[in-house]
């Protein structure tokens, strides 16, 4: 068995002014295929994407994925975040993969991170924790291949490399350190399907627990080809410590949200500036976090979370903007208590706000798609095409095509 990895997808359906929804992948093959401390501190760490230094997907007009022929073998892909720990297994299915097994936990990696630029041992022992779950349901489900990786947290500390010794020691998943690159271009590649249909480029965004990535694609093709990028070390996780606590007053809780704007939208400003001209009359925007889905679960009015009603869904940006703000008044005590937020979320879904404000200003469109896939999606598109047209190629080599 590989190190760790999977995919994800859903159906479509008319809305009821609440927000539109599309066509999700998951249930039902289609024609449609997707690619297998301080604020110094901070700015200094931006990492643009010039059009000449992208992150490259395959070829759409020359590459189609070769349909898979043994269902039977079981993939998988985890994503070890700043803030959670993703699971998902899956077997091919035609064009797509129907997802057999799940798991999610908030680990809180990053936590302190941004104060001591190391991971914390309590941190690193739930992050192990979780992953000892996930190495236990990889062996039950007998995983064919899978691929493991860690993001931002890991990245930035210190001791991330000791932790990912720690990982494969105990649990046996040895983890990888994908770089801000690899991390936009497998958020893109596991949620893109789900973008409205439309003129002109479109901007995907995945707020994460310790960075943000901005990626403006080319639609039109099985694949996008992304045109520009971004990635900045404001998550959630690492927004919410370095701006500090709370005020117990609604006058200081809104000048503690301004600063996390202005913060953000300083380390976007040269992407801004970038994309500016690519702008078009059919602007088109996709989010792919925990921050969006809990916003649009709210949207909905959702007694608690539900996957089916929120991936895919098309929200008014409007909306999204009076959540966010109404959201950033509030005090925690509050929003414990409204559905889909409750405890674990209360004290970073503020920082998400701030953050999507700072996106809709940079490419201000009319609707915001919502999608709960992302990287571990990407992952075992990747794998999964990957290890097809490897079977492809070891039958051509056999005598008589491999017949």
């Amino acid at each position: 068995m590989a190190d760790i990895s999977p995919p994800d997808g859903r159906s479509n359906q008319a809305g009821d002014g609440k927000g539109r929804r599309r066509r999700r992948p998951d249930r039902k093959p289609t024609n449609r295929r997707p690619e297998s401390g301080n604020s110094n501190r901070h700015a200094a760490r931006q990492q643009p994407g010039p059009p000449d230094k992208q992150p490259q997907l395959r070829d759409a007009n020359s590459w189609r994925r070769p349909p898979h022929h043994n269902y039977r073998q079981a993939y998988a892909a985890i994503d070890l975040g700043t803030n959670n720990c993703r699971l998902l297994i899956a077997k091919p299915a035609d064009e797509n993969f129907v997802v057999i097994d799940a798991f999610s936990r908030v680990v809180r990696l990053g936590e302190g991170l941004a104060q001591t630029g190391r991971l914390s041992q309590k941190a690193m022992d739930r992050a192990v924790g979780a992953l000892k779950i996930c190495s236990d349901k990889l062996r039950k489900r007998n995983v064919h291949l899978a691929r493991s990786v860690a993001t931002e947290a890991c990245r930035r500390a210190e001791n991330g490399e000791e932790f990912i010794e720690r990982v494969r020691r105990e649990t046996g998943i040895v983890l990888d350190i994908i770089s801000a690159e690899e991390e936009a271009r497998l958020a893109v590649l596991g949620c893109h399907i789900l973008l409205e249909d439309g003129i002109g480029p479109a901007v995907i965004f995945d707020i994460g627990g310790g960075s943000t990535e901005l990626v403006l694609i080319e639609t039109g093709a099985p694949v996008p080809r992304i045109l520009d990028w971004q990635s900045v070390p404001w998550g959630v996780v690492s927004l919410t410590e370095t701006v500090g606590e709370e005020a117990e007053d609604e006058a200081g809780r809104i000048a503690r949200y301004t600063e996390m704007k202005r913060l953000v939208s300083e380390s976007f400003a040269d992407f801004a500036r970038r994309i500016d001209h690519k702008r078009s009359p059919d602007l088109r925007l996709l989010g792919t976090s925990g921050t969006v889905t809990t916003l649009a679960s709210l949207h909905l009015d959702l007694p608690q979370y539900d996957r089916r009603a929120v991936d895919g869904l098309i929200v008014p940006s409007s909306s999204m903007r009076d959540i966010s703000q109404r959201l950033s008044t509030m005090s925690p005590e509050e929003r414990c208590q409204l559905p889909c937020i409750g405890n674990e979320r209360a004290d970073l879904v503020v920082a998400g706000c701030a953050i999507l404000e700072a996106i809709l200003d940079i490419w201000p469109a009319p609707r915001l798609g919502v999608a709960d896939r992302g990287i571990r999606e990407g992952i075992l598109r990747s794998m999964m095409s990957a290890d097809a047209e490897g079977l492809e190629k070891q039958q051509a080599l056999r005598p008589n095509g491999g017949q």
